[in-house]
């Protein structure tokens, strides 16, 4: 089936991974249940301009917290798992930790997203 996982390099820390198969999605999250650190769940869209927009801000973000992890995910090629997160708007961020939602943003609201990271990393 070749790569389902791939990493989109915005410099040398920072990287949003994004997810192509629900094996891989299933695999990202069980790990992200047993470690201590916050995943950031950007559920997207190909067509959504308000996605595109925000997302040279969420390469930068991934780069100024690396110690975070941040998913990319695209709602077409993964709707389970956005029906599973009760996703219904794009961009959608969910902010979880240890297997638990913390917090989530609808919409482009960058420095509101920073404030929630910088809450919940530690």
């Amino acid at each position: 089936m070749g790569a389902q996982i791939s990493s989109q390099q915005r410099s040398d820390d920072g990287k949003v991974i994004s997810v192509h198969s629900l094996d891989n999605w299933n695999t990202q999250f069980q790990s992200s249940r047993t470690s201590n650190k916050l995943m950031v769940i950007d559920f997207s869209a190909a067509w959504c301009g308000p996605c595109k927009f925000i997302e040279p801000a969420v390469h930068d973000l991934a780069v100024e917290f690396s110690d975070v992890e941040f998913i990319k995910i695209d709602v077409d090629e993964l709707p389970d798992v956005a029906k599973d997160f009760e996703v219904q708007a794009m961009p959608t961020f969910v902010l979880v930790k240890k297997g638990k939602e913390r917090e989530r943003i609808v919409g482009v609201k960058k420095d509101e997203l920073q404030r929630m990271i910088e809450k919940h990393r530690f």
